[in-house]
């Protein structure tokens, strides 16, 4: 069922594919000719790992390790100073009354808020991801994504989760997204860069196996699923045809990139599904947050209560616990 992409005629960060991105016309050709997905197979083995058990001594590890791989995030027009410290503290503490469980992965907020967030982190090792590129929609011109993603870079975010024009990429204008990831990759600077495919809008997985790849060939760090505003977003067998994405680019170049499943994951038992895919579809290399993360907003919450469940053998009730 799954396939590996043929490995390119040349190599180098800078130089990956540069036949396939020669032009559009070769753009276009490189990604209609990658193997098409099997619809039924990836679905039949999504829910084949949505079976998966975890044995109880290991349960406790991979509620962790999902924790630890949680971009914490607060994505709303309310959003003020104080809640973005308040979310912050929650990150360096996810469970005040456990100290030993681990800080999240990442802070993800509006590029106005990037500032008040490093203040916050400051020391703890924590990034802060801060959205660009007119998120959620991206319809504005260029110029306002790249002000939009240096407004977050200048405030010291060193994540940028930036969307992709999916009006471009839907009428087959495969160039015009590629040269936009591309600029925004260089206003990055030294800030990773997560793409978000927002997947409920394309048309289907072999839609979502182009949209992966063209973010890989224009540099992205990561491909996320979604912008949390559309539903569907994060489903096992779209973030399992991404996974299968990187996975290929690693077998053709070497090089690791890494994958972020946000939108609609709101439970411990949704997080280690994801685990278990990661390990079975791109492979243990990527069970580390800086391979994948999960956007999420109310996942820390059950991650914390089902943590205190395996501890103290019974159900705490979500007033008595930390978690949006």
């Amino acid at each position: 069922m799954t396939t590996t992409v043929p490995a390119p005629r040349t190599a180098g960060r800078d130089g990956h594919f540069a036949d396939a991105v020669r032009d559009d016309a070769s753009l276009r050709r490189f990604l209609h000719g990658l193997p098409g997905v099997d619809h039924v197979g990836v679905e039949r083995r999504a829910a084949t790992l949505a079976t998966r058990s975890i044995k109880k001594e290991s349960k406790l590890q991979a509620l962790d390790m999902a924790i630890s791989m949680i971009d914490l995030t607060t994505l709303e027009g309310a959003d003020t100073p104080g809640k973005v410290r308040s979310l912050c503290a929650q990150a360096r503490r996810p469970d005040p009354d456990h100290p030993e469980v681990p800080s999240v992965a990442a802070v993800c907020v509006y590029p106005d808020l990037a500032g008040v967030a490093v203040e916050a982190l400051r020391g703890s090792g924590i990034a802060v991801a801060a959205v660009a590129t007119a998120f959620p929609s991206g319809r504005s011109s260029r110029a306002v994504k790249l002000a939009d993603t240096a407004l977050a870079v200048e405030a010291g975010a060193s994540e940028i989760d930036m969307v992709i024009d999916r009006g471009a990429f839907l009428t087959g204008r495969y160039g015009a997204v590629l040269d936009e990831i591309v600029a925004v990759k260089q206003a990055c600077g030294k800030a990773h860069l997560k793409v978000i495919l927002e997947t409920g809008e394309l048309a289907g997985y072999d839609d979502v196996r182009r949209a992966s790849w063209l973010a890989l060939l224009a540099g992205a760090d990561v491909v996320k699923t979604s912008t949390g505003k559309v539903s569907p977003a994060a489903t096992l067998p779209v973030v399992q045809v991404m996974l299968q994405a990187v996975r290929d680019w690693h077998r053709a170049t070497g090089e690791h990139r890494g994958v972020k499943a946000a939108g609609g994951i709101r439970t411990a038992k949704d997080a280690v599904r994801h685990l278990v895919a990661v390990n079975e579809v791109a492979g243990p290399a990527w069970l580390t947050p800086e391979l994948f993360r999960f956007g999420a907003s109310s996942l820390l919450g059950d991650l914390l209560r089902q943590r205190r469940t395996q501890l103290e053998g019974h159900y705490t009730d979500r007033d008595h616990i930390g978690g949006a």
